[in-house]
């Protein structure tokens, strides 16, 4: 396994939208591997393959591992659809690996439902809530060329995105 390179805004590449996986295959299954490993190590509780370079419709979330004192729970979907959300919000403080030391509340629906194949391709339907609903939407987002930011005011989106230029061409 390998820890990949995390892409981080402005970068035009987390701008895109993913594409569908057409076949799981033993290459699907490594960069599941890797991406759950770059995940844990750098850290965080969630990781899209557009996030290490990978155009795919791929996610990896992990909301109770290396967080708590408890065994991991690592999810990998592929090809993640919502097919249902509740009338109600849930407001959580966002992160992002790729927006690193950024933060902001964003409001996503307080309940989800997810159909997506494993990683053995096979199709899995899951309901998820809490913390867990909105780590899969925001690693959904990304797959749509959505980052958390897009949430929040311009004005508070604006700030992060220069401090992040500003990051970038000092470490250039």
């Amino acid at each position: 396994m390998a820890i990949l390179p995390i892409y981080t805004a402005p970068d035009p590449l987390l701008k895109t939208i993913s594409t569908p996986v057409t076949e799981v295959t033993d290459e699907t299954r490594l960069l599941i591997d890797n991406m759950f490993e770059t995940m844990y190590d750098a850290p965080g509780i969630g990781l899209a393959a557009i996030q290490v370079g990978i155009q795919k419709r791929l996610l990896v979330v992990d909301v109770i591992g290396r967080q708590q004192d408890e065994p991991a729970q690592p999810i990998a979907m592929i090809n993640p659809e919502i097919t249902w959300v509740s009338d109600h919000d849930a407001t959580y403080e966002e992160g992002c690996l790729s927006l690193p030391e950024h933060y902001a509340d964003v409001v996503r629906p307080a309940e989800i439902e997810v159909k997506y194949l494993d990683p053995d391709g096979n199709p899995q339907k899951m309901k998820a809530e809490g913390l867990l609903a909105t780590c899969i939407q925001h690693e959904m987002d990304h797959l749509d060329g959505i980052l958390f930011v897009d949430h929040i005011s311009a004005l508070k989106r604006n700030m992060i995105l220069r401090k992040l230029l500003k990051l970038k061409k000092m470490a250039s």
